[in-house]
């Protein structure tokens, strides 16, 4: 097919044309894929949930993660403290801000 010779209505059309007959390909080669699936899945006595596993996980195993230990306390209320992780709390902020560091709130493990 010479592409040159058609106008450009003619060729909207026939990118149309060929965008819905990919998508309906696409569904086939789905379709059959998974019912090839199936069926090696039955011949060796497994579900496809068998088979597969649960695909959220990948595979990986994730264990629990504790409370991170608090690093920093204000010196000025112990009330308030932070891990040293995530967004700097506004009392750090202050505490930068006014000229001190960090080893002036740093909590002595």
């Amino acid at each position: 097919m010479d592409l040159s010779k058609l106008n450009l209505a003619e060729l909207k059309d026939l990118s149309t044309q060929v965008g819905v007959e990919l998508k309906s390909r696409e569904k086939s080669e789905v379709a059959k894929a998974r019912s090839e699936i199936e069926a090696i899945a039955k011949g060796l006595g497994l579900s496809l949930q068998d088979l597969l596993g649960n695909s959220d996980t990948k595979g990986k195993v994730r264990k629990p993660s504790g409370k991170v230990a608090v690093q920093y306390r204000n010196p000025h209320d112990a009330s308030q403290e932070w891990s040293g992780r995530g967004r700097q709390p506004g009392w750090v902020k202050e505490l930068l801000a006014s000229g001190k560091n960090l080893m002036s709130a740093k909590v002595n493990n």
